[in-house]
């Protein structure tokens, strides 16, 4: 069950008898306040806000009484996410997608770039535009930015490292990057945003920081998103077997969206100096069976595998090295492994109640 790479990691859960009451739940959606009336506080633009990261760092900007407006165009994005907050009058909800000019939406303080479809499935779709959401949209974000004298951050990804040939990934590492294979639409696309931005800090004056988000996971995450806990958790939640791909020996690094969002913030709040790159993300590293097994003993099931080729270009490890983050922006994750599953186990049984048959199956 326990990957060696980082036993102690699933210790917490041990230690709790396996009972995810007893351990410190952070704060999400269902327990947020609605704001009375307008705040003072900054004006603030998420795109892709109905996402499973941007619809989180919406509710926690609200709960910290800003006046959010949510820009998100649904392709990944979903209502559901966002639903609580559409009573608030410090929330404001504009369809657009960010290729396009934006709309009028007034001054903004603080720009969180959030919008492009995460998960391989999904960004593979429509691969252009993809490659347009991470290059047309920064363009657009990045105007908006300097003609306000906003700051603006880039959530870029650990895609940009590639198929890594060094183990934790930092800053300083420029990657193995397939500038032709399927991944290459996002992993380019984000790795020219991050030029762009770096560009219009140079020549432009933009207020930029930028953000390596290694995977991330936690409740709204969509069932059908094509990312491994996801796809784990509704396989073993509805009776299948759990897909591995290759393997199972490739390793992954897993960071609770609590943690990923505090990680965001604290860069956003940082001096204009810590324009970064950062990599936020869980340094504990697990192999994907190790993953497999420890969701099926939590749920008590046997381990019922199936094994499937390894897709084209997928990394065979993927570690962040956050010493940059941890020592300029004083920001480290809390939560283990095995604490988030435990918060995660209970979004994803009653999102799999609300599906359809099929789409489980599925």
């Amino acid at each position: 069950l326990i990957d060696p790479l980082r036993s102690a990691a699933w210790s917490q859960w041990s230690d709790t008898g396996g009972n995810p009451m007893s351990l410190h739940r952070p704060k999400l959606h269902s327990n947020r306040t609605i704001s009375r009336g307008p705040k003072a506080g900054r004006r603030i633009l998420v795109a892709g806000g109905a996402g499973f990261l941007g619809s989180h760092l919406c509710h926690t900007l609200l709960n910290d009484e800003h006046v959010v407006i949510c820009m998100d165009n649904f392709e990944t994005g979903r209502m559901s996410n966002i639903a609580l907050l559409l009573s608030d009058p410090n929330f404001i909800l504009v369809r657009h997608d960010i290729i396009d000019p934006l709309p009028d939406i007034g001054p903004v303080d603080e720009i969180y770039n959030l919008a492009c479809a995460a998960s391989p499935p999904k960004y593979q779709i429509d691969p252009i535009h993809t490659l347009k959401t991470n290059i047309w949209g920064a363009i657009n974000l990045l105007e908006l930015a300097v003609s306000c004298g906003a700051k603006i951050l880039q959530s870029s990804t650990s895609e940009v490292y590639g198929d890594p040939e060094i183990s934790p990934q930092s800053e300083d590492y420029r990657g193995c990057v397939n500038t032709m294979g399927p991944r290459a639409c996002y992993d380019e696309g984000k790795r020219a945003a991050e030029t762009l931005f770096y560009d219009y800090c140079q020549t432009r004056g933009a207020r930029i920081r930028v953000a390596r988000i290694f995977n991330t996971y936690g409740p709204s995450m969509c069932p059908t998103d094509g990312r491994v806990i996801s796809n784990f958790m509704v396989q073993a939640l509805s009776g299948a077997p759990l897909t591995i791909y290759g393997h199972g020996n490739q390793t992954r690094s897993f960071c609770y969206v609590s943690d990923m969002i505090a990680g965001l913030m604290a860069l956003m709040a940082a001096p204009d100096s810590a324009v970064g790159p950062y990599n936020l993300g869980n340094p504990e590293e697990f192999t994907i069976a190790a993953l497999a097994h420890g969701i099926l003993e939590i749920l008590g099931l046997p381990p019922i595998i199936h094994y499937r080729d390894l897709p084209q270009d997928d990394p065979r490890q993927r570690c962040p090295d956050i010493t940059k983050a941890n020592r300029d922006l004083n920001w480290a994750p809390r939560i283990s492994l095995a604490e988030g599953l435990s918060y995660t186990m209970p979004y994803f049984e009653t999102e799999l109640r609300q599906m359809k048959p099929a789409l489980i199956a599925e």
